[in-house]
């Protein structure tokens, strides 16, 4: 897969990073608008990364409408964390009460990204590596992501070791995707991370907002698309009753794999009364670009 080399270093001071999004910062200041991507950038040059192909439990949720903050179960969601800065190659990270980070030895590490576009939050969706590209390939020159590479990356190690849900979207290359699927898929196997606790496709009863929050292991897309639901109730309850018409209203298309089969994302999830359950594994969905 053909993507943009950017070269540069990952900091961590004023940023909240968590297991699937960090802050870099180009060698070259010019280097997102060289590149086409329409990134956002701080008053530094930083730029927030969305790590292609993963989802980690969610730190700190911000619900629709009048919903507040939420978070998964921190354990996890730490776990994810603290290891993506331990592959990027920070020893030791301080953060205050609010999660964010304060210090950290380093102060900046070296390291690039490849990547092909910006989300509409102005991250650049990017595959994250630490340490220089090897060979002699030149910043911001195209270059070829392939399997090989892609084991280097600290996406598929975030797979790999259990830690994040492998959420694939449908301009990720085939040959990646059945990478990262198959890492995922035995990390399921070998009860790494996550997996042991997790509760997406064996499903679950939902019985309190509390539960959803410090307890309930599972896949952060179903755990965002129940947060902005139960959001619409003032009331504080958890009825499900109208949450299968809610994820129909959402309209999250995409397509299952090996079958090929084009549905949405309300179809593949079972709601009977208060217990819900994913009918697929997450490895075989893969999300349309909105």
């Amino acid at each position: 897969m053909p993507m943009t080399l950017i070269k540069g270093t990952f900091q961590l001071v004023g940023a909240s990073p968590d297991g699937d999004s960090v802050r870099f910062y180009p060698d070259d200041p010019q280097a997102t608008k060289k590149a086409g991507l329409k990134v956002r950038l701080n008053s530094r040059g930083g730029m927030q990364l969305r790590l292609d192909a993963i989802d980690a439990l969610e730190t700190h949720y911000q619900a629709r409408g009048t919903g507040g903050m939420w978070h998964q179960p921190a354990e996890f969601a730490d776990a994810a964390s603290a290891n993506l800065l331990k592959v990027l190659g920070f020893k030791t990270v301080q953060r205050d009460d609010r999660g964010r980070v304060t210090s950290s030895t380093p102060i900046k590490v070296p390291g690039h990204i490849l990547t092909r576009f910006a989300d509409k939050y102005g991250r650049a969706v990017a595959f994250a590596f630490p340490g220089q590209q090897p060979g002699r390939s030149a910043d911001l020159s195209k270059v070829h992501l392939d399997v090989k590479t892609l084991k280097n990356s600290a996406n598929y190690r975030q797979v790999a070791d259990g830690l994040v849900y492998p959420t694939f979207y449908s301009l990720l290359y085939p040959d990646l995707r059945d990478a990262l699927a198959e890492a995922a898929v035995k990390a399921r196997q070998d009860g790494l991370g996550l997996w042991p606790d997790d509760v997406t496709n064996s499903g679950f009863k939902l019985s309190s907002r509390r539960q959803l929050a410090d307890e309930l292991v599972i896949l952060p897309k179903l755990f965002r698309r129940l947060v902005d639901y139960l959001a619409l109730d003032e009331s504080g309850g958890v009825s499900l009753t109208g949450f299968s018409d809610f994820l129909d209203s959402r309209n999250d298309r995409l397509f299952t794999v090996p079958d090929g089969h084009a549905t949405e994302f309300e179809t593949l999830v079972s709601v009977k009364r208060q217990t819900v359950n994913l009918t697929i594994e997450p490895e075989r969905i893969v999300f349309i670009e909105a």
